[in-house]
């Protein structure tokens, strides 16, 4: 059945709850918002419990130096390794140089996209499929909602990647994506100023999942399954002789029989995976002319493509600050290469002029999105070769594992990485299509 349809005035979506199947009906510029998660949770616990929750867990010494794994970052993908690695019984070790969550590498920012028509390439689709289901796991054992469904609106060229790749992969794996005309835009999102020209795709079952939220969860709950995470402490080194891994930080030296690397934007400090290149990007929260129509349940997530830049844009509602805190604002930024820069040494300040060229980028399609600027950070990306993940043995050692190369667009699979690497830290396999990001492919 062909995925794409003209849309009417009703929108029909389907919300799976356990048992119950839930129908909402989604009028002019009404969405599935923070009221509903992927599981039926109405439970938001504010961040700065949870990282109170799990401060109090990792003040708990101790001075173990031998464990089954350990896993170098604790970060996106290193949290969700510790929990599902620890879950099989084997006892893990997570070494993380700043505090969990932080905000000195690619998780920091409050919200990210995830979308299951992945305009990428169709081979991510089946990871998506199982990370929503593992988001879904997580947010019933922690009883605390993850995932906001919002819609993510798409717009641009027909020609341009992120239409014809999402109409593609929606096409092939039968996901929920409706074409709206113009008249249809307008009258459903009229927030944009959408080219007549430009095609306009819906994403029903898209929205975001929130980085520190998730991280923090998963760490509480290794913990919660004996495992031993460290933070402040930094790993400056790692070796292996015969079947024994060892790995120095500055402030012990520990051993193992299998390392998880899940290092981000420092990852190329403890491996030799060649053409890694860390990139500075900039994330910007803003007050919007007209705030209500800018918030969550009025507003989707959304993309766009200009064609006489490169790269593309994307943003979220605004949160409400009770729940989601600082930042506060319709959040927005540029998805492209970025500065190549060192993660050690970033420039952390945003220039008026860098300022300025995003603002006048988003003014230009959301004429009434940016009223002042609230907030400006920076994040860092990791730039695999091709853009695809690479997730793979180290150098055909089975004994080590990497996860690197996430190149802006990874955060979202986050929960299934971690299942993905503890399958292979256990089994030497993974169940999952990952063929496609072994390392060897740039050889």
């Amino acid at each position: 059945m062909n995925a794409f349809n003209h849309t009417t005035n009703l929108y029909l979506l389907h919300l799976n709850n356990q048992e119950n199947i839930f129908i909402y009906y989604m009028k002019r510029r009404e969405f599935i918002g923070n009221t509903f998660a992927i599981g039926g949770l109405t439970s938001v616990i504010p961040i700065s419990q949870l990282y109170s929750n799990v401060q109090k867990k990792l003040s708990i010494q101790n001075k173990k130096t031998n464990y089954d794994v350990i896993v170098i970052g604790v970060g996106s993908m290193g949290s969700s390794a510790c929990y599902h690695i620890a879950k099989q019984g084997l006892s893990v070790l997570g070494l993380e140089q700043f505090d969990i969550p932080h905000e000195m590498g690619s998780h920091t920012g409050q919200s990210r996209i995830i979308r299951k028509a992945y305009f990428e390439h169709p081979n991510y689709v089946p990871l998506l499929e199982r990370a929503y289901q593992n988001w879904r796991s997580l947010e019933k054992e922690i009883s605390n909602q993850i995932y906001f469904k919002t819609g993510l609106l798409y717009f641009g060229p027909s020609n341009h990647l992120l239409i014809k790749g999402t109409q593609k992969s929606a096409i092939k794996y039968g996901i929920k994506v409706n074409e709206l005309d113009r008249e249809e835009q307008l009258d459903k999102f009229p927030q944009f100023k959408v080219p007549e020209n430009y095609t306009n795709l819906i994403e029903v079952d898209a929205g975001f999942v929130t980085p520190e939220r998730a991280i923090l969860s998963y760490t509480e709950q290794a913990l919660k399954y004996k495992a031993i995470i460290h933070t402040k402490e930094k790993t400056l080194e790692w070796s292996k002789k015969d079947d024994i891994i060892q790995v120095k930080t500055n402030k012990q030296i520990y051993k193992c029989k299998k390392l998880v690397l899940t290092a981000g934007a420092w990852t190329s400090k403890f491996s030799n995976i060649k053409n890694l290149n860390v990139t500075r990007q900039i994330l910007a929260w803003a007050k919007p002319e007209k705030p209500d129509m800018f918030e969550l349940n009025n507003f989707p997530c959304w993309t766009f493509a200009d064609p006489s830049v490169n790269g593309i844009y994307y943003g979220f509602p605004s949160l409400p600050r009770f729940t989601f805190e600082e930042p506060s604002g319709f959040k927005f930024a540029h998805h492209t290469k970025g500065k190549l820069t060192d993660p050690d040494i970033v420039n952390r300040n945003v220039s008026k002029e860098e300022e300025k060229t995003l603002v006048e980028a988003i003014k230009k399609f959301i004429p009434k999105g940016i009223e002042t600027i609230t907030s400006l950070k920076t994040c860092l990306y990791t730039y695999s070769p091709d853009e695809d993940f690479i997730l793979d043995f180290y150098n055909n050692n089975e004994d080590v594992v990497i996860a690197s190369g996430f190149s802006g667009h990874g955060f979202k699979f986050a929960s299934v990485i971690g299942e993905i690497l503890s399958e292979l830290v256990t089994k030497g396999k993974s169940i999952h299509p990952i063929n496609f990001l072994k390392s060897n492919r740039f050889n």
